[in-house]
C-alpha cells in the first residue's frame, strides 16, 4: 500500500465513520474500484484509531463531566444517582451487545462480509431505514436526560449491524435513535458517545497485529488523515442537523450502491 493510498483510506475512514454513509463500506468498496491491493481489517481497526481520538477531543467537555459526575456517584456510594454516573452505566450497557457480536463473527468480519455487493446491498437498504426513521424525528421531544434502560439497550443492539460493511454504525444507531424519537442532534450526540468503547476495544484486539505486518509510515498517515476528517465530520453533522435532515446522506447512498452495482455488472462479476 502507498502512502496516498493510505491517507485516501484515512479521509474516508474520517468521513464515513461519523456521517452515516458507513466507513466500512468505503475501505472496501475504494481498494476494489481503483484497483488496489485490499488492506487487513487490522488496518481497517487502525484507522479506527484516529478517529477514536477524533471523537475523543470532539467531546472532551463531556467525557470530563461524565467522569468527574460518575467519580461523584462511586464516592458517594450511589454510582448512578448522579445524570453522568447514569448515562456512563447506560453507554456501556449499549456497548455491550456489538463487544459480543464482534467476538462471535470476527472470521466472518475478516473474510465473508468484504463483498461490494453486500455493501452495495446493505448501503441501499440502510438508506431506506434512515429514510424512513428520520421522518419519524419531525416533531420530536428533546429526551437527552432520560434516556431509557431499554432505549440505550436497543441503540446498542442496533449498533452489531455495523459489523455488516455498508450498514454504517454512526447511521444505525442514529436510525435506531430517530425510530424512539429522540431529536436528530441528540441521536448523532449519544452515537458518538457510544463510537469511544468500541472503537477502543476494536482497536486493542486488533492493533497489535498490525505491528507485525509491515511498515508503519502509510499506517501513521492514515490513521492521521482519519483524525483530521474525522473532526471534520463530527462538526459538520453536529451543525447541520440542527437545522436539517438526513436526506442527503440517504440519497447518497443510494447513488453509491448504484455506482457499485453498475461497475459490478460492467465486469461481468454479477451480484454474488
Amino acid at each position: 500500500m502507498s502512502d496516498l493510498q493510505a491517507v485516501i483510506l484515512g479521509v474516508l475512514q474520517g468521513l464515513g465513520e461519523f456521517l452515516p454513509i458507513s466507513s466500512s463500506g468505503h475501505l472496501i468498496v475504494a481498494p476494489w474500484l481503483f484497483g488496489w491491493p485490499p488492506q487487513s481489517l487490522s488496518f481497517d481497526v487502525a484507522l479506527h484509531l484516529g478517529t477514536l481520538v477524533a471523537v475523543l477531543l470532539a467531546f472532551a467537555g463531556d467525557w470530563k463531566r461524565l467522569a468527574v459526575g460518575g467519580a461523584k456517584g462511586v464516592l458517594s456510594g450511589r454510582p448512578f444517582s448522579q445524570p453522568e454516573g447514569r448515562l456512563l452505566g447506560l453507554l456501556a450497557l449499549a456497548s455491550v451487545p456489538a463487544a459480543i457480536a464482534g467476538v462471535l463473527l470476527d472470521d466472518w468480519a475478516e473474510t465473508s462480509f468484504r463483498s461490494p455487493a453486500l455493501v452495495a446491498t446493505t448501503m441501499a437498504l440502510m438508506g431506506g431505514v434512515l429514510l424512513f426513521a428520520d421522518r419519524r424525528a419531525n416533531g420530536a421531544t428533546g429526551m437527552a436526560d432520560a434516556i431509557t434502560l431499554r432505549d440505550a439497550l436497543l441503540i446498542g443492539l442496533a449498533q452489531c449491524l455495523a459489523l455488516v460493511p455498508g450498514v454504517s454504525r454512526s447511521g444505525a444507531t442514529m436510525s435506531m435513535a430517530l425510530l424512539l424519537r429522540y431529536k436528530r442532534e441528540e441521536s448523532a450526540r449519544f452515537s458518538f458517545l457510544l463510537a469511544t468503547p468500541v472503537t477502543f476495544g476494536a482497536a486493542v484486539v486488533k492493533v497489535p497485529h498490525l505491528l507485525s505486518e509491515g511498515p508503519l509510515t502509510p499506517v501513521l498517515l492514515g490513521t492521521i488523515a482519519a483524525l483530521v476528517f474525522g473532526l471534520l465530520s463530527i462538526k459538520l453533522l453536529l451543525a447541520y442537523v440542527r437545522t436539517r435532515d438526513y436526506r442527503p446522506f440517504v440519497y447518497y447512498r443510494w447513488a453509491f450502491a448504484a455506482l457499485v452495482f453498475g461497475v459490478l455488472l460492467v465486469r461481468g462479476a454479477g451480484l454474488g
